[in-house]
Formats: structure tokens, sequence, C-alpha cells
């Protein structure tokens, strides 16, 4: 028979069991926790950071100057790498380590494709064309690029081009607006880019440079080119990205703007192509879409092709040389140096002389150090991996490297990485009485702004020939002077960088090509 001792035994047995099993799964669910927030922890590589919602909050709060922020956090992290985690993305590492860069670029190159989080924000404007794709569609469309942007017969013909383009569009449109009102150089600048890689790219001309009466008239298939980079890249800052995929699939805001851009796109481009198709025999094959459609590429990867040669011609070119046109009119020293050697080696027939003009590639050089024009790259790891500098990777984490940080570390370029001095890419300093210039071999993972490893830019020649021929017969011919003296200009970061509002400008054409010379710092 059971007694109420023995009753109050078994009751003490079990509570003590059930406290057992207790403890036991709260050690177990503790661990899990303890594992689970221990990464979560702020330390020397990353922002104050919470359970769920991850750094949204430092996110929100720093969205209005993200570059400077993740600038911030790198040039404090010991190994120039930072993890940031917030409710509504991946996680992303954020590195500005050269020996990280290399690693993602070519070292271990086949586990960072650009991935399916990165092409799904862009598919829509850029689809599967080559800045947009991986695996064998990329070297498909690499290759066909490689040949073409290799063959001495398309470097006669963007010299020719080039050269014809600045006589015939620019100088006389600066010629008119000389000693007049102001203008956007930025826009000058962007709408002769989009000619020339028109021409160059597909043999068209849409003639977007015009003449001052037409110049200030809005030019739509521009306006779409710019609204769709522009919402593509909103994508990617959006904190929680099922914002975006919500206004698409309901077809309302920025999400619609984008479509109906989308649309103007490739109508543009489908009548391109559909004239080429018409008038082969007129064509000397000179340019990328000839040799597509000599080759069978199928139409949707023709006008997908060009829309990304088209946008990257453009944008980047355009936007190094307003850059460096707002850091001479900050630095006149560094003006006048430029002035003379144009002044004395620049002959606008004449394209070998631009290698000789040392200090003009060295401006280039400077202004795309810091200011590139792309902010930031990034891919997506394929498998679990690990830097250089000791930072895990999971598969499926977005790894991102980033070239404005880069060119503001100070490990990178040094106590006065934040100065404008073109002489720091001399290898050495010239003496008063002249000597030779050498400028310095700087490794594309240290310099990244052409890319690097395998998907290394292809025009990265050619647009060095542009942009150096157009700064040179600019700044032979005119002076450029801002509208408001001292403004700082903002660094605005879309898929390709540009100046936030533009660089507004006098122009006065130049009385005399040299200036008193100036002597070279020791």
């Amino acid at each position: 028979m059971e007694t109420p001792f023995s009753s109050f035994i078994a009751l003490c047995s079990l509570l003590s069991a059930i406290t057992y099993c207790c403890l036991i799964y709260n050690a177990k669910l503790f661990h899990k926790l303890r594992c689970f927030l221990l990464p979560l922890l702020p330390g020397d590589n990353a922002p104050p950071t919470y359970p769920v919602i991850g750094c949204l909050i430092s996110f929100y709060k720093n969205r209005h100057r993200l570059l400077s922020w993740y600038t911030d956090l790198l040039s404090a992290s010991p190994t120039q790498t930072v993890v940031i985690r917030r409710l509504g993305a991946r996680k992303t590492i954020i590195t500005a380590n050269p020996e990280n860069v290399e690693y993602m670029l070519k070292t271990n190159f086949i586990n960072f494709p650009k991935g399916k989080p990165f092409t799904d924000i862009l598919n829509d404007f850029l689809g599967c064309g080559i800045f947009n794709v991986d695996g064998e569609l990329w070297h498909a469309q690499r290759k066909l690029a490689s040949h073409q942007f290799s063959s001495k017969s398309l470097k006669e013909h963007v010299e020719t081009i080039v050269k014809e383009s600045v006589k015939t569009k620019l100088f006389p449109l600066l010629d008119s607006l000389a000693g007049g009102k102001a203008v956007d150089l930025q826009e000058v600048l962007r709408r002769l880019g989009f000619d020339i890689v028109c021409r160059l790219s597909s043999g068209f001309d849409p003639c977007c440079l015009g003449d001052e009466h037409c110049f200030f008239d809005e030019v739509e298939i521009l306006k779409a080119f710019d609204k769709a980079g522009e919402i593509s890249a909103k994508r990617e800052a959006t904190p929680i990205s099922t914002a975006w995929k919500l206004k698409k699939v309901l077809g309302v805001g920025s999400e619609k703007v984008l479509k109906d851009s989308v649309k103007k796109i490739h109508e543009f481009i489908s009548k391109i192509v559909d004239e080429r198709k018409k008038n082969k025999t007129e064509s000397e094959s000179k340019d990328l879409l000839s040799r597509m459609i000599m080759d069978g590429v199928s139409e949707d990867v023709i006008r997908d092709m060009l829309i990304s040669f088209i946008m990257a011609g453009r944008d980047t070119t355009s936007a190094a040389m307003t850059w460096l046109f707002y850091a001479l009119s900050r630095h006149s020293q560094v003006e006048e140096k430029l002035v003379n050697e144009i002044g004395f080696q620049f002959k606008e027939d004449e394209y070998e002389k631009l290698k000789e003009m040392k200090y003009l590639q060295a401006c280039l050089c400077e202004t795309m150090r810091l200011y590139p024009p792309v902010a930031w790259d990034s891919k997506h790891a394929v498998y679990d991996d690990m830097l250089p500098d000791g930072t895990p990777v999971k598969a499926g984490d977005r790894v991102t490297y980033f070239p404005y940080g880069m060119g503001r570390m100070e490990k990178i370029w040094g106590m006065d990485r934040l100065e404008f001095r073109p002489d720091r890419w001399y290898d050495c300093k010239p003496d008063e009485n002249g000597g030779t210039v050498y400028l310095k071999e700087v490794s594309p993972f240290k310099f990244p702004v052409f890319h690097a490893g395998p998907r290394v830019c292809i025009g990265k020649g050619l647009a060095n020939v542009q942009m150096s021929y157009v700064v040179a017969s600019i700044v032979k011919r005119f002076e450029i002077r801002p509208v408001v003296s001292g403004k700082e200009a903002v660094y605005l970061p879309l898929l390709t960088a540009h100046m936030d509002g533009g660089l507004k400008v006098f122009i006065r054409r130049r009385q005399n090509g040299l200036v008193p010379p100036v002597k070279i710092a020791r």
C-alpha cells in the first residue's frame, strides 16, 4: 500500500528529473545562443550588431554617407576588412585589403563569381550582357570582345572616331559657350562619351552632343539610361530587398519607371541592330555589333552586350574626366604643370605623343584613385573559404572589394592619402633641369579601378587613349572655371559613380597655351 511519504518521494524524484532535463536543455540552448551571438558582438572588424536585425540601426543612421562609413570602418580594422550583417540582406564582407582583392579576383577567381543575388538586381537592365553573367556565357562573350578589342584596326578606328568627335562636336560647342553662360561639363562629357561609344560598338551616331541651341534640350534615350542605372543601383542599397521586389511585382513607383526606361533602351538598341542587318555591306565590320552579327550571336545577347558596353564606355570615362577638371580647379599648381606639358608636347594629330605625357597620365591615375568610376564591386562565394587576412567566408556570403575606400587607406597610400598629388605616381621626381620621368607600375589589386584578374577591363587601353586625348584637347584650348569656386563636390556611387548635380562651369578660350613654369617640389 502506497504511503504519503512514498508518494512525496516519487513526486520529488519526478520534479528532480524534470529540473535536470530543463537544465540540460537550457544549457544546450544557451550554447546555441552563445554561438549565434558571438559572431554578432561588435569587434575590430564590425559595426555594432544585434541578433535578428544585425547592424541595421547603424546602416540606417549612415545611409546617406555609406562610402564614408565603410571607409571609416575599414581604416579602423587591423585587416582592412569588415563584416556587415543586417536584416533583409545576406552577410557581406567588405575589404580594402590588396591581398584579399587579389585572392578574390585572381588566385581563387573560380570561387567568387558575381553570383545570382547580384545578377538578379541588374537583370532587368543589363540582362545577359557581359558585365552581368558568369560561367560559359561570360567566357563566350569575353572571348568575342577580347578578339575585337585587341585588333590593330579597332585601335585606329577608336583614334579616328575620338578625333572626329572632338573636332566636329566638342570644339564647336565649347567655342559657342566660351565667355557666355554656364554649362554642366559632366553632361557635356557624358554626351560626348555616349556618341563615341555608340559609334565604336555599333557604328551608329546618336548625335547627343549637339550645338549650343540643342545641347540644353533633354535627350530621351540618355534619360532612360540614367534612370535605369540609378534605379538598379538603388535596389542594391535598399535596406530590405523585399521592398523593391514587391514594387516590381505590383508594377509601381521606381520599378515602373525602371520597366519603362528599359523598354525605351531595348527599342533604341533594336532599331540599331535591325538597321545594321539591312545594310550589312555598308559596314566595314570594325565595330562590335558587326562582329556579333557575323558570328551568329542571338539577338538578346547582342542587345544586352551593347547595353553593357554603352553604359561602361560612357559613364566611366566621363566620370573620371569630370573629377579631373574638378581637381584641377582646386589645385592651381597641378593645373599649371599640366597646361605646360600639354602646351609643349600635345599635337592633335599625333596620338603617340600621349604616351610621353607622363604628368597627364599621373593626373588621370590620381583622379581615379580618389574618385574611382566604380565605388565597389561584389562577388558571392560558391563554397566555404578563407581570405588571406584570416576572414572566414561561408558559401553564399557576399564579398565586396571597395576601390573608393582603398584609395583612402593610409596603409596603402600613406599619410597624405587624402591629398590630390599626381607626383605620387612618379618613380623618381624630375629635377629642375628636366630628366626622365617614369610612372610607377602599381598593382591592379592595390588600384583596381579597371578591375583585375580574368575579368580585367578589356577596354582599359582604349579608355585611357580617349580620356587623354579629350582632356589634352580641352586643356590646350580652354580654361575651365567652376561657377561656384571652392564648393565641395559630392561623389554619387550608382552603377558607375558620377558627380552629384554635375559640374557647372564657365568656359574661356585660353589666350596662351602656356603658363609660367612651376618648379616641382623635391
